[in-house]
């Protein structure tokens, strides 16, 4: 259990983090200063930097990561991998208030579309299967681990250009339909594609 000190300072890291993402959305990233977010938040600046190093730190932190790796080991043993990762998905975001909901889909928006953010914010396959390695309790340099990372990589970018081209459609309500095609299996239309002769 969290000290009162440590709720406070998660609570003023939250309040930060909402008025900076809430910015960005009507002013733009390149647009929000460090000082305009601190204003919002009503701190001084340097409580802003006691928080985050940089603006760009805004972004990259993530509360919910937690939340999720907890869903994922509570799956039963034995739930097949892509099942168990789509479980624990939308366990983490339902248990998200609307408000939460709505700024992180807001800020995992911004960490894609800011070129100098998402430059810099690219999961690799290496980051990816440390993910997988930590929930599952196995080597990152397993094969299955790598595998695993792999597709979850090509389905989390699917689910990027799927929610930017549908109006409408949330990352998660992307990543969720995506996950859904990869458990039965993608169809596709036509003829199998065949290496030519």
């Amino acid at each position: 259990m969290r000290t009162l000190r440590e709720r406070k300072k998660a609570r003023t890291r939250a309040d930060l983090q909402r008025h900076a993402l809430r910015l960005f959305r009507d002013q733009g990233y390149a647009g929000t200063t460090v000082d305009e977010i601190a204003a919002a938040a009503e701190v001084s600046r340097a409580t802003f930097f006691r928080y985050f190093p940089s603006k760009e730190d805004v972004v990259r932190y993530d509360d919910v990561d937690a939340v999720r790796d907890a869903a994922f080991a509570a799956q039963p043993a034995g739930t097949p991998l892509l099942v168990a990762l789509r479980t624990a998905l939308r366990a983490t975001f339902d248990q998200l208030g609307p408000e939460k909901r709505e700024l992180e889909e807001l800020r995992m928006k911004i960490a894609r579309t800011v070129p100098e953010l998402r430059d810099r914010n690219d999961v690799t396959v290496a980051r990816a299967a440390e993910q997988v390695a930590r929930s599952t309790g196995r080597d990152p340099s397993d094969f299955d681990v790598q595998l695993c990372a792999g597709v979850i990589l090509g389905a989390r970018l699917a689910a990027q250009s799927l929610s930017d081209r549908t109006p409408g459609l949330s990352f998660l309500e992307a990543m969720d339909a995506t996950l859904a095609r990869l458990e039965t299996g993608v169809p596709l239309a036509g003829e199998p594609i065949v290496h030519p002769a």
